[in-house]
C-alpha cells in the first residue's frame, strides 16, 4: 500500500474525514522538551503549534483579546488539544489550565498537563480543575497515542472514550 493509502487509512480508522489534521497547542519553557513532544506529535501526524510560556499559549488561542483561533465550528477546531508543562515561570499549566477552563471559547479543549515531578497533590488537584490526563515526562510515543483518544472525543461528541487508557 503507497504511504498516502497508509496515511489515508489511518485517518479513517481514526475518525477523521481524509485532510482533517489534529492540531496541537505544546507549551513548555524548555526548549529540549517541547522538540521531543513536537516530534512525537508529528509522528502520529498531528499538527503541532508551540509556544514557550502560558502568555504565549493564551495570545495563540485569542484568550484575552478576543479573537480567538478555536472556531468551535462544525466543519473543525483549529486547536484539539493542549499540553502543557506544569512547572514554568510566569504561568504555571495549572493557571494556564485554569485560564482555558474559564473560558467559554475554549473550555471543552482537553488539556493535558505533563511533569517531571510525581507529585500526587498537584496531579488530583490539575485533574480536578478539568485536566484530560496528567502525564509524567519523559513523554514518549506511547503516550502519545492514548491523547489522540482525548483529541477524538472532542472531534466526535458520540466517541466512546471508554477506550481512552489512563484516568
Amino acid at each position: 500500500m503507497a504511504a498516502s493509502s497508509t496515511s489515508a487509512l489511518t485517518s479513517l480508522v481514526n475518525g477523521l474525514s481524509l485532510g482533517e489534521e489534529l492540531h496541537v497547542l505544546a507549551v513548555d519553557d524548555n526548549i529540549i522538551d517541547r522538540n521531543l513532544i513536537e516530534i512525537l506529535l508529528k509522528k502520529s501526524d498531528c499538527k503541532v503549534t508551540t509556544a514557550e510560556n502560558g502568555a504565549r499559549a493564551l495570545e495563540y488561542l485569542g484568550l484575552g483579546d478576543e479573537k480567538a483561533t478555536y472556531t468551535g465550528s462544525s466543519t473543525g477546531l483549529t486547536v484539539n488539544m493542549i499540553i502543557t508543562d506544569y512547572s514554568m515561570p510566569g504561568m504555571t499549566g495549572y493557571e494556564l489550565l485554569k485560564k482555558i477552563k474559564e473560558s467559554s471559547k475554549m473550555k471543552e479543549v482537553p488539556v493535558v498537563i505533563m511533569s517531571s515531578e510525581n507529585i500526587p497533590t498537584r496531579i488530583n488537584k490539575c485533574l480536578e480543575e478539568g485536566a484530560e490526563e496528567f502525564m509524567l515526562k519523559p513523554i514518549r510515543q506511547s503516550d502519545v497515542k492514548k491523547l489522540r483518544c482525548h483529541m477524538m472525543k472532542l472531534n466526535k461528541p458520540s466517541y466512546n472514550g471508554r477506550i481512552c487508557m489512563g484516568r
